[in-house]
């Protein structure tokens, strides 16, 4: 998985995660079909939605796959930030977050985005296409003058 990926299925995951929080799984415990085991209150689930449009944005208008690279990082640094703060105090930049599936969540979107960041061959470079002779004039006989 690359960068570019990570955006899309996140932002994607996001985005589901934020909306379905304002009716299914929140905005309150007594709200979400989880009940107290897991739920996300509004200031999370507007943080999800916007981050969420944001990274599929960013996964298809930004073709700069080192812009892709560090901002996929970055989420990954915050969302680890987000899962041990969770674990030391409820309140994190405004989000409820007593709730220890909430902070094992964003661990595991840490851990993913910060493999997905640094995984080396994760980005091909300018004008090289996957397949086999991409742009190298592969094929039977594609470099042989008559």
């Amino acid at each position: 998985m690359n960068p570019k990926q990570f955006l899309q299925i996140g932002g994607i995951i996001l985005i589901l995660v934020g909306v379905l929080g304002f009716f299914l799984i929140g905005p309150t415990a007594e709200q979400s079909i989880f009940g107290e085991n897991w739920w996300f209150d509004n200031p999370e689930n507007w943080a999800h939605l916007v981050l969420g449009i944001v990274a599929v944005a960013l996964a298809y208008a930004v073709k700069n796959a080192m812009l892709q690279k560090w901002v996929t990082i970055i989420v990954g640094v915050v969302a680890l930030i987000a899962g041990i703060s969770g674990f030391v105090t409820p309140n994190f930049l405004g989000a409820n977050m007593e709730n220890p599936l909430d902070n094992i969540l964003h661990l595991v979107i840490g851990v993913w985005a910060l493999w997905a960041g640094f995984k080396k061959g994760g980005m091909a470079p300018m004008g090289m296409s996957g397949g086999m002779g991409g742009n190298m004039g592969g094929g039977m006989g594609g470099g042989i003058m008559k």
